[in-house]
């Protein structure tokens, strides 16, 4: 699920974590390491500790608009793994996790499916309208405003259609589990069930709030970037030119990650200001879908992810 592998909390605490839904569980990152926990078939509760592959360990690459690509990419990287890991505990599986290569092509796969859901298809989705005369050409605004409808359109489909099937209700119930463990967490409660259920499953901090921030820095840059390019440089032939034009956008997304980036942590850091809670609005009403009400089971999970992950090596 790309949605729950770009997903990235910042919080707080004294200890800030993050993490994601997973298989029949949950992952919870703190500092430089985490935790998978998964709910055996047996009944019983694996965690498995594991330091955080980090691609921004280069002060360089720490800095503001600079950081959000890379912060991304490893992100991909430590939720396939968890997701991995997550798939054989909860089937009881004995296959080896995958190889390096195999992550490459699955991470690949997973942003090529994301780029061409959100980037290809609405391009060839708004041409269409241009072909019934509802739409300028790319160097006009229509253009780019019916490319981000097609955008936010596909992008509540796909999670309404995804939230239909069985499995990815429960995953969606562990991602209102680990909001609620987080919020416990934060809140300075006691880490139990009955402290945490109380808690919202909502959290201004959740990766949804991020995809929609890329769709929507994508929209305005689009609409001001695309149209500036052409001016320097359009192809003749129009295949071409279109062609041209859905390079520049895939190009694009690192700049536009890097900004919706730093507008989530701005937002989720200062939600207690106004503006912040405008902005973290949107993101909010979409984990009304992304989240369901977890069971006491699945808290239990949550909990000892979030227990394995703040806890130090020494006492693991």
């Amino acid at each position: 699920m790309i949605f729950g592998l770009v997903k990235r909390l910042v919080c707080q605490s004294a200890s800030p974590v993050g993490g994601q839904a997973v298989m029949e569980g949950v992952m919870i990152r703190a500092e430089d390491r985490l935790a998978i926990a998964v709910r055996k078939p047996d009944g019983a509760i694996e965690v498995e500790n594991r330091p955080w592959f980090s691609l921004t360990s280069r002060p360089l690459l720490k800095k503001p608009f600079l950081r959000g690509f890379p912060i991304l990419l490893e992100t991909l990287v430590n939720g396939i793994s968890a997701l991995n890991f997550s798939a054989q505990k909860a089937l009881e599986e004995e296959n080896q996790e995958l190889k390096p290569w195999a992550m490459t092509l699955t991470i690949a796969a997973s942003v090529g499916f994301a780029l061409f859901l959100f980037v290809v298809l609405p391009h060839l989705f708004t041409l269409g309208v241009k072909a019934l005369g509802l739409s300028g050409g790319v160097e006009e605004l229509s253009f780019h405003a019916w490319d981000g409808l097609f955008k936010m359109a596909m992008f509540v489909g796909y999670i309404a259609v995804i939230s239909l099937l069985p499995d990815i209700r429960r995953v969606f119930q562990y991602h209102g589990a680990e909001h609620k463990v987080i919020w416990a967490h934060e809140s300075g409660q006691p880490l139990t069930p009955e402290s945490a259920k109380p808690f919202s499953r909502l959290h201004p901090r959740c990766g949804t709030a991020f995809v929609l921030f890329v769709l929507a820095v994508s929209i305005a840059l689009y609409a001001v970037l695309v149209p500036g390019v052409l001016a320097l440089f359009s192809p003749e032939n129009v295949i071409l030119k279109h062609a041209y034009i859905v390079g520049l956008k895939l190009v694009l997304m690192i700049p536009i990650s890097a900004v919706a980036y730093e507008i989530v942590k701005y937002a989720g850091k200062h939600y207690d200001r106004p503006l912040c809670r405008i902005l973290s609005g949107p993101g909010l009403f979409m984990q009304m879908l992304t989240t369901h009400e977890p069971d006491e089971k699945q808290l239990e999970v949550a909990i000892a992810a979030l227990n394995g992950a703040i806890r130090k090596p020494q006492e693991a």
